[in-house]
């Protein structure tokens, strides 16, 4: 049976979420989507800026989402699979305020992500030169290491995010070899406990042209031992849901993957690659 699943959609209690979840339900059956789970942004070092946060207060953004989840999956029972998810950003930032967000209710899903490094601002706000982007890279890196050692989490989200905007905005095309024994090391964290690694479909439509990792490293986390892998569009609107995400599990099969992953209650049920 043919079952796409979108593992990473943001809805409007999101800071940059543009559809309410609700819309995104409407979306997924229409699409004929099989499961959605919703995985709203908590970036855990906003945590203790409250109402004076720039993103607005995440406690409260993430306590909406649960609740919209929560009211909908009955609503659309029978109907479509919906699941309750966080992105968890810059988990070993503040690993207390990550503690408080983790324990806001009984998630299906943690998603754990790096969107900035320590006292920088996010990537996607950055500028780009030769002499600058290799450290970052290297700091990104070793604190997504950090990430896949010690955090409580699902599955490791967009691996290589910072080349989204290296690649949109410079002519420059890192090389990844220099970053591969690294990689291996998260790689070799993320299967020893059992976590899986994201396929994230945002980069197929964006400058870069590839999944985020792309296959060369998602085929190195299966060489390794890699059992685990989520796929999912990183859509911030109803549109966008599920955009690239059978792409998404055709890489997964071409990996040497004969299944993707869908987390419920944090357990992996694994889902057949159809192809």
């Amino acid at each position: 049976m043919k079952m796409i699943c979108d593992t990473h959609v943001h809805s409007d209690n999101s800071f940059d979420g543009e559809s309410s979840v609700r819309e995104i339900c409407e979306a997924a059956v229409n699409k004929r989507l099989s499961a959605v789970i919703i995985t709203d942004h908590m970036e855990a070092p906003e945590i203790a800026l409250g109402d004076k946060s720039q993103f607005g207060n995440m406690l409260k953004q993430i306590k909406k989402s649960m609740d919209d989840v929560e009211e909908l999956s009955r609503e659309y029972k029978g109907k479509l699979k919906l699941l309750k998810g966080m992105e968890l950003g810059e988990p070993m930032h503040e690993p207390k305020l990550t503690e408080k967000a983790l324990k806001l209710g009984d998630f299906d899903f943690i998603l754990a992500s790096i969107h900035n490094n320590r006292n920088t601002e996010d990537f996607y706000y950055l500028d780009f030169n030769e002499e600058n982007f290799e450290g970052l890279l290297a700091t990104y890196f070793d604190e997504l290491l950090e990430t896949a050692v010690n955090a409580e989490f699902d599955s490791l989200a967009h691996l290589t995010y910072p080349l989204r905007y290296i690649y949109e905005r410079t002519d420059i095309k890192p090389d990844m070899d220099k970053y591969s024994e690294i990689i291996d090391e998260i790689f070799s964290a993320l299967i020893k406990r059992k976590k899986a690694l994201e396929i994230n479909t945002s980069g197929l439509f964006k400058p870069i042209g590839t999944t985020l990792p792309d296959i060369k490293l998602i085929k190195r986390f299966k060489e390794l031992g890699g059992k685990y892998v989520t796929v999912g569009s990183d859509a911030h609107n109803s549109k966008k849901l599920a955009q690239g995400v059978e792409k998404g599990i055709e890489t997964a099969k071409i990996c040497g993957f004969e299944y993707y992953t869908v987390y419920e209650k944090h357990e992996p049920r694994l889902v057949e690659i159809w192809y």
